[in-house]
């Protein structure tokens, strides 16, 4: 495995190397780290499949240099799609469309519509269009576990499975695209993320969240993910907190003196950006302590607070048993 500074040529020509011969690279997104391969290239993509141990009904978002990219792959643009895709790319919202046939279906898991977004990060930028095809890229993790947003968690999590990272820094955002469509002119929001609900209807009117339990058209729908290692368990209070031996994070509790060994504070002013900067890495570190449990305070379901509670949430689900 080479890890290599994305910012430099010589990184961005071995990258697109390697993929043009078929092979999988992780890449910096200002949301979080991607593996990527070819999107037309099956062989490639299954790569990320075998290198996540990611289950192939799970389809992958591809990413396009350009906004024009979209209609080799789209079949119809819808005009509330246009409106979004003005507003907010290049950027971290992701919209699903009907796909046209040159999209393979491993890309997505057999479906007839396809997740598509142009990121912001200029590291990702330069390797899509040098690369001139669009890449197929999930986040750079083990199926399940928490997104990296550094390249030393991708080294951690996946290194010795690639043959290459792109360093490009810390992620901005710290959490993933939001994933909407469009249904009868109307948006349905299928993971919240980066971009919020709110400032999504300032552009598009009413919103609407996915209805549960339909077909899973967009990663992060299934009912747990995002998860650590470790139980994870929301609470309301410090006071909740009953074993001593364990870690907790918190939104932004002032003069914090909680029971638990470790504390990761996402935001002192209690900002949700700062917060959703920080989620993902401060995760981490917790899940890498010798504790029995995390602890999470519950975090405000506005703005970036609604995207970070549905990860907390899906990660409590896998532990839910956890109590004393």
């Amino acid at each position: 495995m080479h890890l290599l500074n994305g910012h430099e040529p010589f990184a961005i020509e071995k990258a697109i190397k390697l993929l043009k011969d078929g092979d999988i690279v992780a890449f910096p997104t200002e949301t979080v780290y991607g593996l990527g391969a070819n999107v037309f290239n099956p062989y490639a993509v299954a790569k990320i499949f075998e290198a996540k141990k990611r289950p192939r009904f799970d389809p992958l978002i591809v990413h396009i240099g350009e906004k024009d990219w979209i209609f080799d792959l789209a079949e119809h643009i819808p005009s509330e799609a246009k409106r979004l895709i003005d507003a907010f790319w290049p950027g971290p919202l992701t919209i699903i469309f009907k796909k046209k046939a040159i999209v393979p279906d491993i890309v997505t898991a057999g479906l007839q519509t396809v997740g598509i977004r142009m990121p912001l990060h200029p590291v990702a930028l330069r390797l899509i269009r040098e690369f001139k095809k669009p890449i197929a890229a999930p986040s750079a993790n083990p199926f399940g576990y928490i997104s990296p947003t550094k390249a030393s968690h991708v080294a951690k999590m996946l290194g010795d499975r690639l043959p290459l990272i792109l360093d490009g820094g810390n992620s901005v955002f710290g959490i993933e695209s939001t994933i909407v469509s469009i249904m009868d002119k109307k948006v349905y929001i299928h993971r919240h993320g980066a971009i919020s609900a709110e400032e999504i209807a300032a552009v598009a009117g009413a919103v609407y969240d996915k209805k549960e339990g339909a077909v899973c058209e967009a990663p992060g729908e299934l009912p747990y993910h995002y998860a650590p290692s470790k139980p994870l368990r929301l609470i309301d209070a410090i006071d909740e907190i009953e074993i001593e031996n364990s870690a907790f994070l918190s939104f932004g509790i002032p003069n914090i003196r909680a029971v638990s060994k470790y504390v990761k504070i996402l935001s002192e002013k209690r900002d949700l950006r700062e917060a959703a900067a920080n989620f993902f890495s401060f995760l981490i570190e917790l899940d890498n302590v010798d504790v029995e449990i995390i602890y999470s305070e519950k975090i405000p379901e506005t703005g970036l607070g609604k995207a970070m509670m549905d990860r907390l949430r899906k990660a409590s689900k896998k532990y839910r048993h956890t109590t004393r």
